[in-house]
């Protein structure tokens, strides 16, 4: 129950955020309301019934220090989209693996202003939280982290340490994730 207050707490500081970022033509979703921005579509491929998505996200460039993380704010995205468009989301399955640039936005606020050398808070704590509430698994590179500097406790909660992307990648693949190919 406290775990959910903090999260609907940093989830509620973003809000604002959200209004004040929205692209013309894009409303919030419905699932991950603060993050992910989604415009309504007529499309011609049907999305079949009860399909499974199975997607594995890779997310290697860095945000500028306070702002968004552009790959965790397209899984928010995706989630948003599917579930406006019939979608359930227990058939929504994602995985982000991150390294590179992007190991920082992965970083409680201390480790983050410490290592990001900045004073501003991790802009990215409550997408994180949000993404992993719906069960977004979120891998950070252990090769990344060490050539950051940072250790596997500097993480925000629920990230998970992977020897590597690669490893990450490979083991996502084998377990029928598709790559998401942007």
């Amino acid at each position: 129950m406290r775990a959910a207050l903090f999260t609907s707490a940093l989830l509620l500081a973003a809000a604002p955020a959200l209004a004040q970022d929205m692209p013309a033509g894009f409303h919030a979703g419905k699932e991950i309301t603060e993050y992910g921005p989604v415009a309504s579509i007529d499309y011609d491929l049907e999305i079949p019934k009860n399909f499974d998505f199975k997607i594995q996200f890779d997310a290697k460039d860095g945000a500028d220090a306070g702002a968004l993380n552009k790959q965790l704010v397209s899984a928010a995205r995706f989630i948003n989209m599917s579930v406006e468009n019939g979608v359930k989301m227990k058939n929504i399955h994602l995985a982000i693996v991150v390294h590179g640039g992007a190991t920082l936005d992965l970083l409680g606020d201390d480790a983050y202003k410490t290592l990001k050398k900045t004073d501003v808070d991790n802009a990215n704590a409550g997408l994180v939280a949000a993404l992993l509430d719906k069960g977004v698994r979120i891998y950070i590179c252990g090769q990344s982290a060490v050539a950051h500097g940072a250790r596997k406790e500097d993480f925000l909660p629920g990230v998970q340490m992977s020897l590597s992307a690669m490893t990450a990648h490979a083991i996502l693949s084998e377990e029928g994730y598709s790559a998401d190919l942007r």
